[in-house]
């Protein structure tokens, strides 16, 4: 099995790019691959104009990242932890340490600057790695999982802080992710990956269109022979009662008027309706339409 299959991918400069997959599917074989940690078996990739099986020391060099692990040193304290990456990254004294102060408190750990990080959290401990990755202003960041473990309020600090990079600075931000709801609110371009193949690219926003669209509509005067009809209908995908409410999946193209129509010329009376497809629902929907497509035909059945 490839862990990556004819991925082909463009990046825009000063863009907040989401790579999104279910577990397993490669993302984090891509970072490694860009980073020129692992060498790919055929193809080739660019970074930043650099290739990255020739070149992935001055790409490490200019690109900030935090993959699967955060990678501190535990027994140090935090702002130990940013000295000795600020030296790594032979930056001037005075410009380490102002630019860790600034870091530590965007993140919120100012105050805890002095403690060893072994006793802290997760979520405590990611702030630190990510303010590290931020550390020698890189041109580009890659960015694994980079919320997991955060409180709410840390996490949206942190998109805020990534939008701020990205329109401000011109940084350009690589971020997988499991939270949609995030990278629909922060991403200017996502691809959805399932086996290292890719499925989809464009902006959140317009990656739905064209899917089947999900509709609520508050109703009365219904009952299981209305429902029946409706279910026999070729422009409904699916269609349930839920406390006086009906829940229905909606054929590609069908619009929710056409639902509320249906309703009302079989007598229901119609007081709301709610409908739209966003990012988990496209998601949830190109990863079912590629399983599907792997399953071998059963003996017997058409091709």
């Amino acid at each position: 099995m490839r862990a990556l299959d004819h991925l082909d991918l463009e990046v825009p400069v000063g863009s907040l790019f989401g790579f999104l997959g279910p577990n397993g599917s490669g993302k984090t074989t891509t970072i490694r691959l860009l980073l020129g940690l692992l060498k790919p078996t055929a193809g080739r990739a660019e970074v930043l104009g650099l290739d990255t099986q020739d070149d992935g020391h001055a790409i490490r060099q200019r690109c900030g990242a935090l993959l699967e692990h955060h990678g501190l040193y535990e027994r140090l304290t935090a702002a130990d932890n940013l000295e000795f990456a600020g030296r790594a990254w032979r930056m001037p004294r005075a410009k380490r340490r102002g630019r860790s102060e600034e870091l530590l408190r965007t993140v919120g750990l100012w105050d805890r600057r002095h403690e060893a990080v072994e006793g802290w959290s997760r979520g405590m401990k990611q702030k630190l790695a990510i303010a590290r990755a931020l550390l020698p202003q890189p041109t580009l960041i890659f960015l694994d999982e980079p919320t997991a473990g955060l409180d709410p309020i840390a996490a949206t600090a942190l998109r805020d802080a990534l939008r701020e990079l990205t329109t401000e600075a011109g940084v350009t931000v690589f971020l997988t992710t499991h939270n949609l709801a995030e990278a629909q609110k922060v991403c200017d371009l996502v691809a959805v990956i399932r086996t290292g193949r890719l499925l989809a690219v464009g902006k959140p926003s317009e990656l739905g269109r064209g899917a089947a669209r999900r509709v609520a509509v508050e109703v009365r005067g219904f009952d299981e022979d209305l429902l029946a009809r409706i279910r026999g209908d070729r422009r409904i995908q699916s269609i349930r009662a839920t406390n006086g409410t009906l829940e229905a999946v909606l054929e590609e193209g069908v619009e929710p008027s056409e639902l509320v129509a249906l309703l009302v010329g079989a007598g229901a009376a119609v007081s709301g309706v709610r409908s739209g497809t966003d990012l988990e629902e496209t998601f949830v929907s190109l990863v079912a339409d590629d399983a599907n497509a792997d399953r071998p035909t059963p003996a017997g059945s058409a091709p």
